[in-house]
């Protein structure tokens, strides 16, 4: 299952025909899931776009039942257990007052995960919530149960009213990009390079967002390619605020911006916004200590065409090999694909900007190897780095200090 979609994610969990996809559809007031009385008709798990009042656009996730049986139901159940990390917020759905240790399974993985989650006693109409149940879940978790029929749904904007108040504002509240590094009328300049990875007739994500950002904070963007610059940049007045370059060209933003003007790659500040940016201020440096033999893991958010110079499986592989003149191997997994292997077995993780999944799906992408106590960092903070000019990508976000480490 691929992390495609920037919204917050919210995850329905539960056994077998407990009503999770009537769920859905309430929620939705649409039949956008597929409703059987026959247990077990959500297999894999299945993604659905709706809107939230007071919360806009999310991203349902309709999971298998948790009891599924046999060898293709553990498979079933597997594949289940993988959303936890995916998701901003969960939903347990519970029915006839039914509670045990598979219920306590899912809240096991909601607290292993830090997503917050609402349990919601399904089909009252049939059998309502007794207050022995609600009084073991408020004991235990901490956790009211609401009492819910996705059938009449009499207090559905009720239990629209607890979502809202339960999911984290971090998952569908917007920080900005740059906004603290620039002011009213301010111009930024990007430098995007049009290459053979560059989707036909189209801006990469990543501009698009910076784009829009400086204009929703009243300043002005101008764009070039990277041969235009050295030109451009005698005839700009009045000369950037900030230039923000693709991480490929960083080399020769560096060489063509004057040093005065604060330069940073779309990448670095994507890691800000949405990655484990002080992680990364950690790990970036580790690239220096690599040995031969060491397995490097790089990460792709999403899945795409492979070109011949790909910046992740060819250009960051070579560029690394040279820069640390050792031995080493490489894997690439993309989209939000099961990483090969334990995670011990690398000695470094390369995670890409994450346009194309949510902060709370890439910081959990990255939270075993942190656990693990393996170094982590981004492209852009990565190529930066290779290319001696670190210190300069990371500037306008921290202060270095004599020794050339940095802090918050």
């Amino acid at each position: 299952m691929k992390g495609r979609d920037a919204k917050p994610h919210i995850g329905i969990f539960g056994r077998r025909n407990m009503g999770k996809s009537s769920l859905i559809n309430c929620l939705a007031g649409q039949d956008v899931a597929i409703v059987s009385a026959e247990a077990g008709t959500t297999t894999d798990p299945v993604k659905k776009s709706m809107e939230i009042p007071g919360i806009g656009a999310v991203v349902m996730i309709d999971t298998a039942g948790t009891d599924d049986t046999g060898d293709l139901g553990k498979k079933r159940v597997a594949k289940s257990r993988e959303i936890f990390r995916q998701i901003d917020f969960g939903i347990l759905l519970i029915t006839d007052n039914h509670y045990d240790e598979k219920e306590e399974e899912i809240i096991a993985h909601f607290d292993k995960w830090e997503v917050p989650y609402l349990v919601i006693h399904n089909k009252s109409d049939l059998s309502p919530l007794l207050p022995r149940i609600q009084g073991i879940l408020k004991e235990k978790f901490k956790q009211d149960v609401f009492d819910f029929s996705a059938v009449n749904a009499h207090n559905r904007e009720e239990l629209i009213d607890k979502i809202r108040e339960a999911i984290p504002e971090t998952a569908y509240l917007s920080k900005s990009l740059v906004g603290d590094l620039i002011s009213q009328g301010d111009l930024v300049l990007l430098i995007t390079p049009i290459d053979d990875e560059a989707p036909e007739g189209r801006m990469i994500l990543p501009q698009v967002q910076a784009i829009r950002d400086i204009l929703d904070n009243d300043a002005i963007a101008v764009v070039a390619k990277e041969r235009e610059i050295d030109v451009l940049m005698k005839r700009l007045q009045p000369e950037p605020a900030l230039v923000i370059t693709d991480s490929q060209v960083f080399k020769k933003a560096d060489a063509s911006i004057p040093d005065h003007i604060p330069l940073t790659s779309f990448s670095t500040v994507l890691a800000r916004y949405k990655g484990d940016f002080e992680n990364y201020l950690r790990g970036t440096p580790k690239l220096s200590e690599l040995e031969n033999g060491d397995r490097i893991l790089i990460l792709e958010s999403c899945t795409h065409q492979v070109s011949c110079d790909d910046i992740g499986r060819i250009k960051i592989p070579r560029w690394l090999s040279a820069f640390s003149g050792k031995t080493l191997e490489y894997e690439v997994v993309a989209g939000l694909n099961k990483v090969p292997g334990r995670i011990n077995d690398y000695s470094m993780v390369i995670q890409c900007g994450g346009c194309m999944i949510t902060r709370k799906q890439l910081i959990n992408r990255l939270k075993p190897a942190i656990e693990a106590g393996i170094p982590v960092t981004n492209y852009g903070m990565a190529i930066a780095y290779m290319h001696g000019i670190y210190q300069r990508a990371v500037a306008p976000f921290v202060k270095i200090d004599s020794d050339s480490s940095t802090y918050l």
